[in-house]
């Protein structure tokens, strides 16, 4: 066959790429504080020096976005990974403080699981309202009710009775708002009719070493429960602190600059 009469070849064609919708999601202060413990953790085992430290977390801080978040640890392994057992001794012992949250290495739960008998297994509100927070310790079976009132449990400073717990919350034509911390094994299985049962965000986050299971179920009639992670006040207060000797750091830097 000669050259004029060969059959011209089809032009490759490549497959559609589509944006990826969860990059252009919104970070919230929990993954942005799960990120910087990865660079913590980085620091420490020697991955990353302490200018490329400080410049990723000033980024972690100020990302908006996971597609942000995503390349600042991208480069990184998973903690501990690639090291050999001289090595990760090494660099757990000189840089612990860095290294391990202020919590410590199972997130802080062994102390709060199973230490105590229950401070409270229920609460109930008619036309008025229930709040649990602060320091206590819920029941395996926690049983929470409202009618036309509000009820708030929050999770975030509690102890736990045993590793598995029930919290069963029934709302009619009312609303229960829990709050749980970043690190807990949570499971939502309630459903609302007329009304609304479920979380707000990424409830299944990443779960500490130790951490209790925690199962929310019952149901919502004109009403809702709502589920959804916050930071613990001692982790807020860490990344203010964070946050303002960065900025310290910058402007001794600038000031030092001007100098010479």
């Amino acid at each position: 066959m000669s050259p004029e009469t060969r059959p011209a070849k089809r032009p490759e064609t490549r497959p559609e790429t589509r944006p990826d919708v969860r990059s252009e999601t919104r970070a919230s202060d929990a993954e942005r504080e799960q990120v910087a413990e990865r660079l913590r953790e980085a620091l420490a085992e020697g991955r990353l020096n302490m200018v490329e430290f400080e410049e990723r977390l000033e980024a972690t801080f100020k990302a908006r976005t996971h597609g942000e978040l995503v390349p600042l640890v991208r480069d990184l392994p998973e903690p501990g990974t690639l090291l050999t057992p001289g090595a990760a001794v090494a660099a757990s012992g000189a840089t612990s403080g860095a290294a391990v949250s202020e919590r410590g290495a199972d997130g802080g739960w062994a102390d709060r699981v199973g230490q105590g008998p229950a401070t409270s297994k229920g609460a109930f509100a008619f036309w008025s309202g229930f709040r649990r927070r602060g320091r206590w310790t819920v029941g395996r079976m926690f049983t929470a009710a409202v009618f036309q009132a509000g009820g708030e449990i929050d999770l975030r400073e509690a102890s736990f009775e045993g590793r598995e717990v029930v919290i069963r919350c029934f709302a009619l034509m009312g609303g229960v708002h829990v709050t749980v911390p970043h690190d807990l094994d949570v499971e939502v299985r309630g459903f609302g009719i007329m009304g609304g049962f479920g979380e707000a965000g990424d409830v299944r986050s990443e779960v500490a070493p130790g951490a209790p299971r925690v199962v929310i179920t019952g149901f919502a009639l004109m009403g809702g429960v709502g589920v959804e992670r916050k930071l613990r006040e001692s982790e807020k207060r860490r990344l203010k602190e964070e946050r303002k000797r960065l900025k310290l750091e910058k402007k001794a830097d600038r000031e030092e600059r001007r100098d010479e």
